[in-house]
């Protein structure tokens, strides 16, 4: 039965319930235990990845294959889509060969959302990011590292920090941080990389890092995104992390017992310094290591397996 979710497909965390995402992160403390079953036994999965990718390509596939699946990487190189093959004919020919889920990356915002919208019966679409949309499984994995160190999230404070306007993971994480109650949520970065105030609604907007950051539980730096910049929004790599850098002065003036993340990948000493990076209140290794198990559970999930 499956107790996580009733959706066949994941493509934003915008319409997510409470309940849902428990449940889920309750199935990934299970699923992360020697012993797990094989849910996934005689599934075939298909990675369609049309962005460069480490973290999350990798993460999915361990998932798959720790579930039992067929893990089939897709080559987009060397793939029809190159002779040009529309992205819809890609999935309705593998869907022929008796794949069952497939993991989307795409530049493009909706492509996701498209192929869950033509997908035949029984097949899944997961959402691995598509341009700065949304990455609904990081957004996840980011909630469920949070609970693990701030349970009471209700009472915490949860700041967002950098390439705001270019963000994914950011669009994600205020969906599920705002789905479970999260007491204060507060954005801040220069301004040519915030979107405009109606896409962040019930967030505090800040405009000096040293301010989002003042007595926060929780600060999550992201990476700026130059490839999604039609042209130079920021002076030099530099002047940003002298501007909004998280070294360990900044950190300072957080939360005594603050954790601190980052999606990757990371721009060392440009977002983030090499001593709160690689510091004893980083958890960003830890969300990597999350993420599997996270992901593992969303996929057992939508096969109904869970």
């Amino acid at each position: 039965m499956n107790i996580a979710m009733t959706r066949r497909h994941l493509v934003t965390l915008a319409d997510m319930r409470r309940e849902d995402m428990l449940s889920l992160f309750a199935l990934a403390d299970r699923l992360r235990e020697p012993g797990r079953p094989p849910l996934l036994a005689g599934r075939t999965v298909v990675n369609l990845f049309f962005e460069p990718s480490t973290r999350t390509r990798v993460s999915f596939e361990l998932a798959a294959m720790r579930l039992g699946a067929h893990v089939v990487p897709f080559d987009v190189e060397h793939s029809s889509t190159q002779k040009g093959e529309t992205l819809l004919d890609t999935l309705r020919n593998l869907e022929a060969m008796g794949c069952d889920q497939f993991v989307v990356r795409h530049k493009e915002n909706g492509t996701p959302g498209l192929l869950a919208e033509q997908a035949a019966a029984g097949v899944s679409i997961i959402n691995a990011g598509d341009g700065n949309h949304a990455h609904p499984t990081q957004g996840l994995l980011d909630a469920y590292t949070i609970l693990r160190h701030k349970p009471d999230l209700a009472n915490r404070c949860v700041a967002i920090v950098g390439d705001i306007l270019h963000s994914r993971v950011a669009r994600s994480d205020i969906h599920a941080l705002q789905a479970l109650g999260v007491g204060e949520l507060r954005v801040a970065g220069p301004e040519a990389l915030l979107p405009g105030r109606d896409a962040l609604p019930g967030c505090i907007v800040h405009h000096r890092i040293d301010d989002a950051v003042r007595g926060a539980d929780v600060v999550i730096m992201l990476r700026l995104q130059k490839e999604r910049m039609e042209h130079a929004l920021i002076a030099s790599d530099a002047d940003y992390f002298r501007d909004w850098g998280l070294d360990d002065v900044r950190l300072g003036r957080a939360h005594p017992e603050a954790i601190v993340m980052h999606p990757g990948p990371i721009n060392r000493n440009v977002e983030i310094s090499d001593a709160v990076a690689d510091g004893v209140r980083s958890r960003i290794l830890e969300q990597v290591a999350n993420g599997v198990a996270v992901r593992m559970a969303v996929m057992a999930s939508l096969a109904g397996a869970a």
